[in-house]
């Protein structure tokens, strides 16, 4: 697949980017070379390769799930300017 310069403008004018005649020329030249690199990536024949979820076969290291730090609502509620059974009240916005 190739890109012209009116395709160029196009794509340039639906984004809302501002392009002149040498920048047009410039993407034009990269967008093909990216075009380029797809279809060749495409041709590689993968019949038989499970996908992967990541390029190295790595996994993560889970912490256990417990609680770490203490328990301080009520003293950040104690700051607040409004509370209500253990909720913070804030003014409404939206009528």
């Amino acid at each position: 697949m190739s890109l012209s310069p009116q395709d160029v403008e196009r794509i340039a004018k639906l984004a809302r980017i501002r392009v002149n005649g040498d920048e047009v020329m410039a993407y034009q030249s990269q967008l093909n070379n990216i075009f380029g690199l797809i279809e060749a990536m495409q041709a590689v024949d993968t019949a038989g390769i499970a996908p992967m979820s990541h390029a190295q076969d790595l996994f993560q290291r889970l912490r256990p799930d417990v609680v770490t730090e203490p328990n301080r609502r009520d003293a950040f509620q104690a700051v607040a300017p409004q509370t209500e059974n253990g909720l913070y009240l804030v003014p409404k916005v939206i009528e």
